[in-house]
């Protein structure tokens, strides 16, 4: 393990938020790659990838536990003013970080696959293109959830403090 020089202060401790950058860059590959498993799993397997009711749904808990997370973290630091221990908000921030990025990479996923349904006349291109919508707008709300989740781990610096 290195230590900094002596004559070198530490840098704070502060992190950055997850930029929209890296979210943005995400949710591409996601929409990319889900655009592309329609013909490749048509072309490799002769069929398309059923999307059921328990995929979206699967992303919908884990918004809501994030969301819970996140208003219960908010709560014990900016109304109740109790410092986290700080295990706990790293483990949170590194969740609130991870969550987000993978969230749009779901969403950009599920975008792009019910993309690739679009003007297909049938029943089960209709369903799947439905199911993969609503799974892709809760990969969304994971990202918004993780963000929270995020945001509510920040804790005011000494020099805030009046």
């Amino acid at each position: 393990m290195s230590s900094a020089p002596s004559g070198d202060e530490p840098s704070g401790g502060r992190l950055r938020p997850t930029s929209a950058a890296a979210l943005t860059l995400w949710a591409v590959v996601g929409l990319v790659g889900g655009y592309l498993l329609h013909p490749l799993a048509i072309r490799g397997r002769g069929t398309a990838p059923i999307v059921t009711w328990a995929q979206p749904l699967a992303l919908v808990l884990v918004a809501a536990i994030l969301g819970a997370t996140a208003y219960l973290t908010w709560r014990t630091v900016q109304v109740q003013h109790q410092r986290l221990e700080p295990h706990r908000a790293v483990n949170r921030l590194v969740l609130a970080r991870a969550c987000a990025l993978v969230g749009a990479l779901v969403a950009g996923g599920y975008a792009g696959y019910a993309l690739s349904w679009v003007g297909m006349d049938s029943d089960l291109a209709s369903q799947r293109l439905w199911r993969s919508v609503v799974a892709a707008v809760a990969g969304v709300a994971i990202v918004v959830t993780s963000i929270l989740l995020e945001r509510a781990c920040r804790v005011r610096s000494d020099e805030d403090e009046p």
